[in-house]
């Protein structure tokens, strides 16, 4: 089904599929989109369809791995996007955050916004009270730590940029390889997952779980509570 969908040397592990959709394991690294900067992205690897598409129907950002959503025909493209926007989706992700957080699981609801400046740009939390920003919620539970790390499992229950990596750092424990809101790591990338994709199209239940990358397994390893099952 998937013979003509990317291009020769440039195929990504598929996780599920049918003949609407299927949910690719993008690597770290890798864009979304075409940028300026970036020739290389899961959408430049599509080889075009007589009908149009395939089409990117959400995103992950470029250092984020894990379940991405892809439509191959335009109607169940918007067809999903819609229960994208209804927040009919569950999605869960896991990361390596370095330190702890206050408690086994919790929530936290900080505003995001853009803040612009002569470097670039990144996004922030702030109070409920600042003009344009957009609330955000992102849920917690923590499945393992040692003396220094904690792997967590987290639920966007908005999807805004960078969500997942401002509120972690704002709360004192940022990703491990999260360059822009934590700690320098030379060559170590953003240890950021989106574990599993889970929602219902057009009575199609599509549901994908990605594995961590070689190197997060190795992490995971030194935790007491992890279980090779959770490969």
């Amino acid at each position: 089904m998937t013979h003509n969908i990317m291009l020769p040397g440039k195929e990504l592990p598929i996780l599920w599929e049918n003949n609407h959709f299927l949910v690719i394991n993008k690597p770290s690294g890798l864009a979304s989109h075409p940028g300026p900067q970036t020739r290389d992205s899961v959408e430049t690897r599509f080889v075009p369809q007589k009908r149009g598409g395939p089409w990117l129907v959400h995103r992950l950002d470029q250092e984020t791995s894990g379940c991405l959503l892809i439509a191959k025909r335009k109607t169940p493209l918007i067809a999903a996007q819609k229960t994208f926007e209804k927040r009919l989706v569950k999605k869960t992700y896991w990361a390596l955050i370095e330190g702890h957080l206050p408690s086994e699981t919790g929530s936290i609801t900080a505003p995001l916004i853009r803040s612009e400046s002569k470097t670039g740009w990144h996004i922030k939390a702030v109070t409920s009270s600042t003009p344009q920003a957009q609330n955000a919620k992102t849920l917690w539970r923590v499945l393992g730590q040692n003396k220094d790390l904690t792997w967590v499992e987290l639920q966007l229950l908005t999807g805004r940029t960078h969500q997942a990596r401002v509120h972690l750092a704002h709360m004192g424990a940022p990703i491990l390889g999260d360059h822009l809101y934590g700690k320098e790591h030379p060559g170590l990338p953003l240890q950021l997952l989106s574990r599993s994709l889970e929602l219902t199209v057009q009575e199609t239940h599509i549901s994908a779980i990605a594995p961590p990358s070689a190197l997060m397994a190795r992490y995971l390893k030194d935790f007491p509570l992890f279980e090779p099952g959770l490969n």
